[in-house]
């Protein structure tokens, strides 16, 4: 009875294991090609993503230096006028503690493709490198590639215009050389991305005709810092 017990069970047939065998072999190959066609489209979608950004990036550096390169605003002195010019009688004097005022032209084109919005524009008047006057124009915006035009109103101060020595000299030959200091600072903003603080600068040389109070002759110079 116990040597029937310890009786070993056959072996399956040799057909048997053969096919078994080659069950797990096909399994093996199925996930390793399962795997190499996973593998390949996630290569593939890496790859496409790259592609993506990298043309993303491509176009947002070619927009930066071309289409959204900040351009220098320009301010431009169009015109000036003379206001309540009070003279003595029979002279071309201007008669002391009178008011005289001057209104300035200015406009400020923006080349860029978005908004210029600046602070309160500064405007300094000078006779002969004495301070006569000065003004400040309201904060405001120019739109994308157009040209904000304003007037800027300076009060004569004139106790100094007429305590110059060099006035009787000048109103003798009928024109009073002056010149101008306008400050307008603000900020360029490429849909945020580019951002841009500028600051623009413009001297002028003048002469005001005293007879006509209008300018006959101007010349200014501009400066730009970005």
């Amino acid at each position: 009875m116990g040597g029937e017990r310890d009786q070993v069970r056959p072996l399956a047939p040799a057909s048997e294991r053969q096919n078994i065998d080659v069950e797990e072999d096909q399994a093996t190959l199925y996930n390793n090609s399962t795997r190499d066609i996973n593998n390949r489209r996630c290569i593939k979608c890496c790859g496409a993503i790259t592609a993506i950004l990298l043309i993303q990036a491509t176009i947002i550096i070619i927009l930066i230096f071309t289409v959204f390169k900040v351009k220098d605003p320009v301010i431009k002195l169009n015109g000036v006028t003379v206001n309540k010019l009070e003279l003595l009688n029979g002279t071309t004097t201007p008669k002391p503690g009178s008011n005289m005022t001057l209104t300035a032209d200015v406009s400020v084109k923006n080349p860029n493709y978005a908004t210029f919005k600046y602070k309160n524009t500064t405007t300094t008047l000078f006779y002969r490198g004495t301070v006569i006057g000065e003004a400040r124009g309201p904060p405001g915006k120019s739109k994308a590639r157009r040209t904000m035009r304003m007037n800027i109103t300076i009060d004569f101060i004139m106790d100094r215009l007429t305590n110059h020595p060099m006035l009787n000299s000048d109103v003798g030959s009928g024109l009073l050389p002056m010149s101008s200091f306008t400050r307008v600072g603000g900020r360029v903003n490429m849909v945020g991305i580019v951002k841009k603080h500028v600051v623009v600068k413009m001297n002028c040389s003048i002469a005001v005709n005293i007879t006509s109070r209008t300018i006959q002759d101007q010349k200014c110079k501009r400066k730009v810092k970005l």
